[in-house]
């Protein structure tokens, strides 16, 4: 098992669709890149904690191709927005990938390469070493799977469903 730290705006977007990615054996979202031990989501939102919200990412490699999981990254986020997600704006919604060692930074710093030539502007994802993942609130995890009908999931997150199963729809189990 791999697990990769990712970050690219609202974590309930990363998580609507990593959850349904075969091979994937969990996702947790979470609080990484900052300095306040313990944030809630109320510190995070204000932007002043240096926290960006993330998942963790654990997937079976033998089922699952790690450029895969990094490409659907890529397609699912703009990553040439600096701290900004749609109306999500802050540092908190930063494109980010944490690193655990120097083959994933390696392999990040690749995959940003690899998908620089899907965009028109640079891509401007921070690549960083991993820090001390804090787990989110409960509610929100999983929190597509349990609140699909929430406009938030039909309005933002479902589009962007709709864009990785355009590019990845093999990989989808839903």
């Amino acid at each position: 098992m791999k697990t990769f730290v990712l970050g690219g705006g609202c974590f309930w977007c990363l998580d609507a669709v990593y959850q349904m990615t075969r091979g994937v054996e969990s996702v947790v979202s979470g609080y990484t890149g900052g300095a306040l031990p313990n944030p809630t989501y109320e510190q995070i939102c204000t932007g002043m904690t240096g926290h960006a919200e993330v998942v963790a990412v654990t997937f079976d490699e033998t089922i699952i191709p790690e450029d895969i999981i990094l490409d659907m990254f890529f397609v699912q986020h703009d990553p040439t927005t600096l701290n900004r997600q749609g109306h999500d704006v802050g540092t908190q919604y930063r494109s980010v990938m944490y690193f655990s060692d120097a083959e994933q930074e390696i392999a990040f710093k690749a995959a940003i390469e690899r998908n620089q030539p899907l965009w028109a502007d640079p891509i401007v994802t921070e690549v960083s070493a991993q820090e001390k993942i804090y787990p989110a609130e409960y509610y929100h995890q999983d929190f597509y799977a349990q609140r699909p009908e929430v406009g938030y999931c039909q309005v933002i997150i479902n589009p962007k469903i709709a864009k990785v199963r355009k590019h990845y729809a093999a990989w989808l189990t839903a």
